[in-house]
């Protein structure tokens, strides 16, 4: 999917559309990532369109709109898009109009269900056609178990996202995934239809908003974000200011291997990193790396960041082939520990 370009044009003239996670690549709990305001900017300028993509179904788009505003990172409502959003084209393209919905979610996700002209209701003895699940700090378990008989009553089951954990500033706390799993092992051989990351709902959602033929999506998670991207055969650009970092970038399965690499967002401003891998070396701008003895070697390491990444990708270049060729050990990878101060 990747276009060829010149060696000096910015990553993000290759793509009419950038799309953002949001935390742990715009903000970081009440705080803008570094340069995040003048990265988004900088795409306008650019004229590429920006979206801002959200798991989280709980709060209205405003609200996140509002929030990123208030860190310096310019956004309307427009540029915003929820997974109760993307739920609720599910279900309109999964059931008859004005369908009977019963909401496990908050008054946000409620909100969207109906207005696109579903009737909400209250309990299962309403008969609804189908169950929809999304975070809701105040869930109780009677509102759970009547999900539950509502399911085996013959209503469908849509869940807004799997997280099992979300960020709060006291640590992790349970996401609406656990909610879900509470309902799975009523149904140990059904699973819901899901709108948020990694599937494909949410993101092919934002394009149709966005109107964009070519988007790129911007992730600091490779099992959600990354992963999300592929599944909806989109490029993809992995940064550093969040969750994921070097160890987990060696070790990632194909389907969760970005197409670009970047310390921050400003990457999308910069020129394209580009890597060759050539037998058993890879090069990237003036570093090179290369395997000997079943071992990778590479040259000293920069203190630069450019020149850190580019010793990275390189050598993700040169070890993801021979991983997927089967000629690589678990071992090869440890020179690469150097360059964990990038995440």
């Amino acid at each position: 999917m990747t276009a060829v370009v010149g060696p000096q044009q910015a990553l993000c003239d290759q793509y009419d559309a950038a799309l953002f996670d949001l935390d742990g690549v715009i903000y970081l709990g009440p705080n803008a990532v570094p340069g995040a305001s003048q990265a988004v900017d900088g795409l306008r300028a650019h004229a590429v369109r920006v979206g801002f993509v959200t798991n989280n179904a709980a709060r209205p788009p405003q609200v996140v709109a509002d929030q990123l505003n208030r860190i310096g990172v310019r956004s309307t409502i427009d540029d915003v898009v929820t997974s109760a959003q993307a739920a609720a084209r599910m279900l309109q393209e999964t059931l008859e109009p004005g369908a009977r919905v019963l909401c496990l979610g908050t008054r946000a996700l409620a909100d969207e269900i109906s207005s696109v002209g579903f009737t909400l209701v209250d309990s299962r003895l309403d008969e609804p056609a189908a169950v929809i699940q999304g975070y809701d700090p105040d869930m109780t378990w009677p509102r759970v178990t009547d999900g539950v008989h509502a399911i085996a009553a013959g209503a469908q089951w849509f869940a807004c996202n799997l997280d099992l954990t979300r960020p709060t500033d006291l640590g992790l706390e349970p996401g609406v995934g656990t909610q879900v799993n509470a309902v799975r092992a009523c149904f140990p051989d059904r699973e819901p239809l899901v709108a948020g990351k990694p599937f494909p709902a949410l993101l092919r959602e934002t394009e149709r908003r966005l109107g964009s033929q070519h988007p790129i999506f911007v992730g600091d998670r490779l099992d959600t974000d990354i992963l999300g991207a592929f599944n909806t055969q989109m490029d993809s650009l992995f940064v550093f200011t969040g969750a994921h970092g070097v160890r987990d970038l060696v070790e990632a399965v194909p389907q969760e291997r970005p197409t670009h690499l970047g310390y921050d967002v400003r990457a999308l401003l910069a020129p394209v990193r580009r890597a060759t891998v050539d037998g058993l070396v890879a090069r990237c701008g003036e570093q090179k790396v290369r395997l000997i003895d079943g071992a990778l070697e590479l040259e000293e390491i920069l203190p630069g960041r450019d020149e850190q990444l580019d010793v990275l990708w390189a050598a993700l270049q040169l070890l993801w082939k021979l991983s997927d060729d089967g000629g690589l050990t678990p071992e090869s990878w440890a020179p690469l520990q150097g360059l964990d101060t990038l995440h």
